[in-house]
């Protein structure tokens, strides 16, 4: 065994180790899925943060600009902006909130239904004619891939991770 090797780390040394590679695979792809949501989507007006806004909505329902906020590592006023481009195209509407006078509900429109159900007919398309060898195990090794990034971003939000930096967020 070379020295340096995997098993010569500390275990935490590994985990470090490991996480770091993933982190910069995950950021190298970031970058190239940005590349490629602007090839199959344009890069007009349906940017990527009102892409991420309209499909939120879409997936959970009406929610407060502060709620998607909280979703986000952004500020509650950059979702404001998105969400007042969207409101003025049309893609989405403010309503009552019975929860709270102040705070209205955003929710996708018709139209934005209509746009975020295109765009997902538009990606299934594309992303089921991709070239992928995965093997036999395919399916299963992207589920599991994903479920390991969902854990690693949960864990990045958790009170641990906050206490570890400081509080900061």
């Amino acid at each position: 065994m070379r020295a340096g090797s995997e098993r010569d780390r500390l275990p935490g040394e590994a985990q470090a180790s490991a996480l770091g590679r993933l982190f910069e695979a995950t950021t190298a792809l970031f970058h190239r899925l940005r590349a490629a949501a602007a090839q199959v989507h344009g890069q007009g007006e349906l940017t990527a943060g009102r892409r991420g806004v309209l499909r939120d909505l879409e997936r959970l329902g009406p929610q407060t600009v502060p709620q998607m906020a909280r979703r986000r590592p952004v500020s509650r006023q950059h979702i404001q902006t998105l969400v007042n481009g969207l409101i003025a195209d049309g893609l989405t509407e403010a309503v009552e909130n019975p929860a709270h006078r102040r705070s209205r509900l955003v929710r996708l429109t018709a139209s934005g239904r209509a746009l975020v159900e295109a765009m997902r007919r538009r990606e299934a398309r594309i992303l089921a004619a991709i070239p992928l060898d995965l093997g036999r195990h395919g399916t299963r090794d992207l589920e599991r891939a994903a479920e390991v990034l969902n854990r690693v971003r949960a864990a990045l939000e958790g009170s641990t991770w906050r206490r570890l930096v400081g509080g900061r967020r």
